[in-house]
């Protein structure tokens, strides 16, 4: 038996999303364990991120009348997921987050976890069989971070919304100049933000507000979690993985196996040309430690990896003054994704040809982009729009009607011209394909239907769309000058291929045996949902289920023997 410094019956790598449900499960079973997180910040990027977690079959749904059922959502994944024949989207796999992902969430709803239902919140495909239109998504309630002992709440890593909103309210800010429901939810954001300061509160949103009330739960029940405590290498005797080995030197034992839930590799741009050419550290929201090491470390012991070339794509957009690593401005759920999918607007490639659904949801968006990239340039691609776009959404985190930056201008990264071919004169695009390609969406948009790309029939591309269209909300001509482009490149918030796992989330070799053990989670490990992102919160709703099924399994030491 090694000599360790100390002992844990469980070790968990990394604080995001899954972490802390399994170190709740763990405390639950009354097994000691401990979280080591190598950032000086709890949540990892989920913490960053809108915190949702696609959950099939919940309670919220049946609580609010919506229809589902776990054969329903196995005919979606069937009908998504399971057209890849990849191991870690295998039916046993899928079978079991089908089962195991509903009972994590109750779980976790018992341990004083405060959750909610986005009301609508559309499937990315809800179109195909087994495809809920009104959604399968479920947040935490908002989050006052001064709950938290003072010293952790300083360690709870910042959101990237700087505001005290439910993402639903945050849905209708956008149509806040056109609509009474705008205004009220702004006033509802603002009103929420003054009585927080005046009672001395510090309100959490989305991706924060989840991680806050999980570090809550996991102190409260006695995890052990540590930061500034990366790990450099994995234990292993007889082939078993035994404990970890920090970066400081110290020895940890793990009797009843190790969880590595430490990120994908989108900071890591050697990792990124080998598996994901083309794409760039400059183009990730993740956090900086997001670096692919453990995925390197299990790699080493063994371990298999799958769909290492996919990611959780995210439109991006590079303005000026903001060309460094994960500093761009992403077009995520509440940005670039949904302006795009605006009526008056349209992405082409670098010969002016239109070539996707701009409604598509980001994951599908950017490896469209990439796959059209292996045929012609569209790394970057153009992003059209006319005045119609200018005076009615806000562009580029801009209020509709307002000025653009005359630095975008002089810099030559926002493009304007008079005329469709100008502006393809502009773009180094022959004009008279652009010309036909902008006539030939001008004359679908009239007759209501995309023949070519079907954008609009889906209620995910509605729901992306004007929320208060008076005509279609997907759909809108571009014919009035000016009009304007930018480049957009293929991001992510995270890479989501990894290490392969079984349906008890232990790592597997190449030969499909389990390294005894060793269990991973969230994006160090290969997605159920294989190419698939099937709704929003496709990358944390399993992160947080396969944490708990690996902690369940753990639990009983007579698995170590695999």
């Amino acid at each position: 038996m090694s000599n360790f410094d100390e002992t844990f019956d469980f070790v968990v790598v990394g604080s995001g999303g899954g972490s802390m449900a399994a170190a709740l499960m763990m405390r639950k079973l009354g097994k000691s364990v401990v979280i080591l997180e190598k950032s000086n910040l709890i949540g990892g990027t989920t913490a960053r991120s809108g915190g949702v977690m696609w959950i099939p079959n919940n309670r919220f749904m049946k609580a609010d009348g919506v229809e589902d059922s776990y054969e329903k959502a196995s005919t979606y994944l069937d009908s998504t997921s399971g057209q890849d024949d990849l191991p870690a989207a295998s039916p046993e796999r899928r079978a079991t987050y089908l089962r195991e992902a509903p009972k994590m969430l109750e779980f976790l709803i018992e341990q004083g976890i405060k959750l909610r239902r986005i009301p609508h919140y559309p499937d990315y495909h809800d179109h195909l069989p087994g495809g809920s239109a009104p959604g399968r998504t479920v947040v935490a309630e908002l989050f006052n971070v001064n709950e938290l002992p003072k010293a952790w709440a300083e360690k709870l890593r910042p959101s990237a919304i700087p505001f005290p909103a439910h993402l639903d309210e945050l849905y209708w800010l956008p149509t806040l100049t056109r609509s009474a429901k705008g205004k009220l939810n702004l006033a509802k954001i603002l009103l929420r933000g003054l009585v927080a300061k005046l009672t001395g509160k510090s309100i959490a949103p989305a991706g924060r507000a989840l991680q806050g009330r999980m570090l809550q739960a996991a102190l409260k029940a006695g995890a052990d979690i540590r930061v500034s405590t990366g790990v450099a290498s994995l234990i292993t005797e007889n082939d078993a993985v035994k404990g970890v080995v920090t970066e400081a030197g110290q020895r940890i034992g793990a009797t009843l196996g190790v969880l590595i839930n430490a990120g994908g590799f989108g900071q890591n741009q050697e990792m990124r040309d080998k598996y994901m050419p083309g794409t760039s550290t400059k183009w990730t929201g993740t956090v900086a430690e997001d670096t692919g090491a453990m995925i390197q470390e299990m790699i080493a012991k063994g371990a298999a990896v799958d769909q290492m070339d996919t990611a959780v794509g995210c439109q991006m957009a590079l303005p000026p003054g903001r060309e460094n690593p994960g500093d761009g401005v992403i077009f995520g759920t509440f940005g670039g994704q949904m302006d795009i999918a605006k009526p008056h607007s349209i992405i082409v490639d670098q010969t002016g040809v239109r070539y996707m659904n701009e409604g598509s949801s980001y994951t599908e968006f950017c490896a469209t982009q990439r796959k059209r990239n292996e045929i012609v340039p569209a790394i970057p691609s153009l992003w059209i729009v006319d005045e119609q776009y200018m005076k009615t959404f806000m562009f580029v985190g801009t209020m509709p009607g307002k000025p653009k930056k005359q630095e975008w201008y002089d810099s030559g990264w926002l493009k304007k011209a008079d005329t469709i071919e100008e502006l393809a004169t502009l773009l180094n695009i022959p004009p008279a394909t652009l010309k036909a390609t902008v006539d030939n969406f001008n004359a679908d948009v009239r007759t209501g239907v995309d023949r070519q790309f079907h954008r609009g029939e889906r209620a995910f591309d509605k729901w992306l769309g004007d929320a208060v269209a008076k005509g279609h909300p997907s759909l809108g001509t571009i014919e009035q000058g000016p009009f304007y482009a930018i480049q957009v490149v293929p991001g992510d918030v995270s890479t989501t291929g990894g290490v392969v796992t079984d349906s008890n989330a232990r790592v597997l070799r190449a030969d499909g045996t389990p390294i005894p053990g060793l269990y991973a989670t969230g994006t160090s490990a290969a997605s159920v949902f294989g190419r698939f992102a099937v709704g929003a919160g496709s990358n944390i709703g399993p992160s947080f289920t396969w944490g708990y099924v690996a902690a369940k399994h753990a639990a009983n030491a007579s698995n170590l023997a695999g």
